[in-house]
């Protein structure tokens, strides 16, 4: 009985080991490509089997079946199904930037289709492709037993190109991965001409000619100095984008044109995932999606609504599809069998370092049967000076082993020689073929010079190289289809992916707020009864209303003189009926605040910020201080105890400022004569007010015509601007409307043109539109008209203007 050979080993050690034998497996023969003609085994095996079949792209084309058995065969006893994969993807020109082999038939599409089952496609190699596998057989690379020692397979291919760059590689091995993005072949090779000219370049220099990744489905890559990045470190990311324009169309229904896309993104996939958004509603203003694409490109047609907002759309799309991606760039490739990553500079360099050796290797190949040769035409030339001679003594001996013996001992012929001499045809002894002889070996000669000079001389062999590479050049080489962006892309902000539209912002008395679209409002005659705004609670009416973009900055304004910030798309959006959401619930505010002004802007930095109390105290601060307010809030006035914030409005310039008081007295005086105060300052005197009065309106004059002013009672007027004079600040100013008791008391003021509208709240919600031109204008000392009819003991509390050229 045999000895049992039983060995104790700790499971921890061994499956440490076994681990790590199957990672380096997977890592070297499988995963990772090589850094020399930047193929993995499989891709190398499949070229090489193809090349050992004669399917050259000039030849007819084999059922890609052949092809899958004489791989699995030969080369790699793997699943079939892995390698005919592996095949689809090297002649998928949305795939390749450079395809390898050149199909016939269903091989797949940008849609995700799949590609026909190998019994029914066809392939052989493409033409750039055999320019990997030239000058193969004349010992540039190494070869090493195939699986099962019947046959030879190569170590690398010779690359007559930088095929780990130009058509890139993608891979996961154990604990590692590659990711490298294809590039244009004209730009890669004029890099190593310059890094043969100048082997100290670098990355900048290299730049100059390799722009970035050129991608085979083209698209827009944003940010250069994300691109540079990647190439110093070996690793980094991109950012992808599809190509689009807007065409104009019918009515108002212009349409989004997608005519490449990024690298790697599933047409049909992406079609899908847009429709999807739009039947969700996270997308809104699509009307069509239609793919018109064909032979000739890309076109996917998204159609807009009438008047949609395209560019909110395009940045929703850019955020939520794959119109827009990130290309993780890892250079990471096998070194002589060990995986490294390495700059774009380093890659380079160790193509050109492989290009030399296979060079190098080629020349002396070729030197070494030139030299065979021109030995055996020496000794041919000198067979045919003892011609006769030489035939005497083939006719007297008895075999042929005696008569090449006799040949070297007469002649002092070589083995080879003699043999040559043997085999030589008589056709050879004319006149004709002689000098052919002759000049073979001139020839020969000349070209063992050269070899010789090439081996000798490293300037020699780079000019060899830089031959053969602007060769490639000139007869593969295209133009860049990836267009590269220098500014990187955009950060969207919340803004950016809202609908840029016109509301209506109200606030209760208990501070209720919401958002609807201006719309919503019909417009009516002077004296009509209005809409139900806002649903009120027991003791809650609506106080403030604010007409604003969806894109503005909203900064809240309390009595107390502090500012909040939020934006307009952040308040919730309710119905016409709806109560709204608690303003406590969108900012920090204490429950003993009252809302006392809003200010909406989109660039807050630019204007100028008033900001008047009850007792007639004015202040003018820059917008820019309230740049960073936030929901926690800041201080924007110091406000006395027995005093109180009642409207803030913006500056744009210096501006002319009316003051209305509760009993209808008004002063103008301009901003100027305001000085701009720090956000902790109390202002300046704007009106003097006798005792039982105070401020409800601040009014800034721009270009509006006149002033309406409306009472509790629903009376108002408008009265021309020009007739309130402009007097210093802090005076007791002139009558804007006689109070009476039919009236009431000023609610509110506000300039207008005769194109705006104005819409009025009353103390129990109920809202009216007006067109400013339906009420009458009348002198600043009349009492006005009934522009709004109050049912019961209801009364107006607040007023504002809408401004239809905005």
């Amino acid at each position: 009985m045999a000895e049992e050979r039983i060995y104790s080993v700790p499971i921890e050690e061994e499956m440490q080991s076994s681990y790590l034998d199957y990672a380096m497996s997977v890592i070297v023969g499988r995963a990772l490509p090589d850094v020399r003609d930047g193929l993995k085994p499989v891709h190398r095996r499949i070229l090489f089997a193809m090349y050992s079949l004669g399917l050259f792209h000039n030849k007819p084309y084999k059922k890609s079946a052949t092809v899958v058995g004489e791989v699995l065969g030969k080369f790699h006893p793997h699943g079939d199904a892995a390698v005919y994969d592996t095949l689809v993807r090297m002649a998928q020109d949305f795939t390749m930037r450079y395809p390898l082999v050149d199909g016939q038939g269903n091989f797949g599409s940008v849609d995700g289709d799949s590609a026909a089952a190998y019994r029914y496609t066809e392939a052989r190699l493409s033409k750039i492709s055999e320019e990997l596998l030239s000058d193969i057989d004349k010992d540039t690379v190494d070869f090493v037993p195939n699986f099962d020692e019947r046959l030879k397979e190569p170590v690398v291919l010779p690359a007559g190109f930088p095929n780990l760059l130009v058509n890139g590689s993608s891979g996961i091995a154990v604990g590692m991965a590659t990711n490298i993005p294809p590039h244009n072949l004209s730009e890669t090779i004029d890099a190593l001409l310059e890094m043969i000219d100048n082997p100290d370049v670098d990355l900048d220099g290299v730049m100059k000619y390799i722009k970035g990744p050129d991608f085979p489905t083209s698209g827009e890559i944003l940010g250069a100095q994300a691109i540079k990045e990647g190439y110093a470190n070996g690793s980094g990311s991109i950012v992808v984008q599809a190509k689009f324009h807007i065409e104009e169309g019918k009515r108002g229904k212009d349409s989004i044109i997608v005519t490449e896309l990024p690298y790697q993104v599933n047409k049909a996939n992406l079609i899908t995932d847009i429709a999807n958004l739009v039947k969700t509603g996270r997308i809104d203003g699509i009307s069509d999606i239609r793919d018109e694409s064909n032979r000739d490109g890309i076109r996917i047609v998204l159609e807009m609504k009438q008047n949609a907002q395209v560019n909110v759309i395009i940045n929703k799309l850019l955020v939520h599809t794959k119109l827009r991606t990130t290309f993780g760039m890892n250079f990471l490739a096998l070194i002589d069998g060990v995986p490294k990553r390495m700059s774009l500079v380093t890659m380079l360099r160790h193509y050109l370092e492989h290009r030399k050796v296979v060079v190098e290797r080629r020349t002396k190949f070729l030197l070494d049967k030139a030299e065979k040769r021109a030995h055996i035409i020496e000794g041919l030339k000198r067979a045919l000076d003892h011609i006769d001679e030489i035939i005497a003594i083939i006719k007297h001996s008895k075999d042929v082993p005696q008569a090449k013996k006799a040949l070297m001992q007469r002649f002092k012929f070589s083995d080879v020689q003699a043999q040559a001499i043997l085999d030589m045809k008589l056709a050879r002894l004319t006149a004709l073929q002689r000098s052919e002889l002759e000049n073979e070996y001139l020839s020969i000669i000349k070209e063992i010079e050269r070899l010789k000079s090439i081996l000798s001389s490293p300037e020699a062999l780079n000019s060899v190289i830089k031959k053969e590479l602007k060769n490639i050049k000139n007869t593969y080489g295209d133009k860049r289809r990836t267009k590269i962006i220098a500014k990187g892309p955009e950060k969207f902000e919340d803004r950016d992916l809202i609908k840029e539209e016109e509301v209506v912002v109200t606030v209760t008395h208990k501070g209720w707020i919401k958002r609807l679209p201006l719309s919503v409002y019909r417009s009516q005659g002077r004296g009509g009864r209005g809409v139900m705004g806002m649903a009120q609670g027991e003791n809650d009416f609506v106080e403030k209303i604010y007409v604003a973009s969806t894109h503005d900055n909203m900064l809240i304004f309390t009595e107390k003189g502090k500012c909040y910030g939020i934006d307009v798309f952040e308040i919730p959006e309710g119905s016409r009926v709806s109560k709204g959401r608690s303003i406590l619930n969108l900012i920090n505010i204490s429950r003993k605040e009252k809302l006392r002004g809003i200010v909406c802007e989109k660039n807050i930095d630019q204007v100028k910020i008033t900001m008047v109390t009850k007792k007639g105290i004015i202040k003018k601060v820059s917008g820019s201080a309230f740049k960073h307010a936030r929901k926690n809030g800041i201080i924007a006035m110091n406000v006395k105890e027995d005093d109180e914030l009642i409207d803030v409005s913006v500056l744009y310039g210096e501006e002319d400022v009316i003051l209305i008081s509760h009993c209808g007295v008004a002063v103008r005086f301009s901003a100027e004569r305001v000085r701009t105060m720090g956000r902790t300052a109390a202002g300046v005197r704007g009106i003097r007010l006798r005792k039982d009065d105070y401020v409800v309106s601040v009014i800034i004059v721009r270009k509006e015509s006149h002033l309406f002013i409306v009472t509790e009672k629903g009376y108002g007027k408008r009265t021309s601007i020009s007739e309130f004079r402009k007097t210093g600040r802090g005076v007791k100013g002139v009558r804007a409307i006689k109070i009476t008791e039919k009236n009431g008391y000023v609610i509110g003021a506000a300039p207008v043109n005769e194109t705006d509208e104005i819409i009025f709240i009353s103390q129990k919600g109920q809202i009216l539109r007006a067109k400013a031109k339906d009420i009458s204008v009348q002198h600043r000392s009349s009492t006005g008209v009934k522009v709004v009819k109050i049912v019961g003991n209801d009364k107006l509390t607040d007023t504002e203007r809408i401004n239809l050229e905005l």
